[in-house]
């Protein structure tokens, strides 16, 4: 099975998303197991979330596996104040 790791960058904006779009989806494309590391992320905004939830969606809509290494309290303190409640992606986060 092909694994490739896709790493968060440290700011995942609106000015960020369309540059890095077009590395996930290749990396995404090209392998059967992705895994997340947002370890380095220290600021996101709501087109961020948005386009990490997409980013998931895409992985799951292709039939491959996420393995997400969540360490980033910067995203999960996004998520709740943004009131996403998304089995889909709030399933990789532990309390």
């Amino acid at each position: 099975m092909d694994s490739k790791m896709i790493k968060l960058p440290s700011e995942l904006t609106i000015a960020q998303v369309d540059s890095y779009q077009t590395q996930v989806i290749s990396h995404i494309d090209e392998n059967t197991v992705i895994n997340i590391d947002d370890s380095e992320l220290t600021r996101i905004d709501t087109i961020g979330v948005q386009f990490i939830l997409a980013v998931v969606t895409y992985i799951i809509a292709q039939g491959k596996e996420i393995k997400w290494q969540s360490t980033s309290i910067i995203l999960r303190e996004s998520i709740n104040q943004l009131g996403i409640k998304d089995a889909i992606l709030l399933q990789y986060f532990s309390d």
